[in-house]
């Protein structure tokens, strides 16, 4: 019997067992917009309230709000371009100066204001140590007081112009906001043909079309309820600032990309800093006040 007990076959391996081959998950339908756009839109509610009640305030409650925005845009500018050594200070310095400059006094104010921050820029750079890249230093200092303190200078005269100039401004920040929103939304949609992949692979030609289209008329239709606008007025400064917003942006894909970087900063968390919000405005406000000059005043 004990030959029985441990007879061969009870030692025999079990047959496998047969695995189930694991599911495949659901896919879920992808929502062509995949919700950001909503996301973006209520990170932005805040800070177009902000931007409402600074432009309806005005005077030198809006130019120290232009000086503040200036600094925090160089902050994440400097901090991006910090291996090339700017000259920090003589920024800081110039920018709040020409945006003083532009409250106190005019557009000629800023220029001698500009003319002078050279002076200032040669002092700092005398005093860098070790001197080499000292002209790469100062000519990423200057970019940095032109493309932020400049555009922000024409926001402060834009809104001083008389009569209309608040209206005007919340009608260029409208139409800028009309462009980037929609031409994401439509990008993300009906997108497959890329503008400039090396530089922004997401941006597509229809994204621009339907940005241009939902910007320009958002313009037209703020003016309709300003009777001192014309049709024909908001319709070309419309089409102007979409025009004009969407190479703000790639200009500051641009930077961003020879820094290798993929935002200026996480003031928004994962929707970027600041310059990554205002990239488009610190062009459109530019194009804004020219126009409002020269076709409503």
């Amino acid at each position: 019997m004990v030959e029985d007990l441990f007879d061969e076959e009870m030692f025999e391996p079990e047959p496998p067992r047969r695995e189930r081959p694991p599911r495949e998950p659901r896919r879920r339908r992808r929502n062509p917009l995949g919700g950001e756009t909503a996301e973006r839109i209520l990170v932005a509610i805040p800070w177009i309230a902000f931007a409402i009640a600074i432009v309806v305030l005005g005077g030198a409650v809006f130019a120290a709000a232009m000086v503040g925005l200036g600094l925090l845009c160089l902050r994440e500018y400097f901090l991006m371009t910090a291996s090339l050594r700017p000259l920090r200070p003589a920024a800081y310095v110039a920018v709040p100066a020409i945006i003083a400059a532009a409250y106190l006094g005019a557009a000629f104010n800023v220029l001698l204001v500009v003319t002078a921050s050279f002076a200032l820029l040669f002092v700092f750079g005398a005093r860098m140590r070790p001197r080499e890249g000292v002209v790469v230093a100062m000519g990423v200092t200057v970019l940095g007081v032109a493309w932020i303190g400049l555009p922000l200078v024409h926001a402060v005269l834009l809104r001083d112009l008389p009569d209309h100039g608040a209206a005007l401004l919340i009608d260029v920040l409208v139409g800028t906001f009309a462009t980037d929103t929609g031409a994401y939304a439509v990008g993300r949609m009906f997108g497959s043909h890329r503008i400039a992949p090396e530089l922004s692979p997401n941006k597509t030609i229809e994204g621009l079309v339907g940005g241009f289209l939902i910007g320009t008329m958002a313009f037209w239709f703020a003016g309709l309820y300003q009777d001192w606008l014309s049709g024909a007025d908001a319709l070309v400064i419309g089409a102007a600032i979409a025009a004009i917003g969407p190479v703000g942006d790639l200009f500051a894909s641009m930077v961003k990309r020879d820094l290798g970087k993929k935002d200026t900063g996480r003031l928004f968390g994962p929707h970027g800093g600041l310059l990554d919000r205002l990239d488009a405005v610190l062009f459109t406000i530019v194009v804004g006040y020219y126009l409002a000059v020269g076709l409503v005043h």
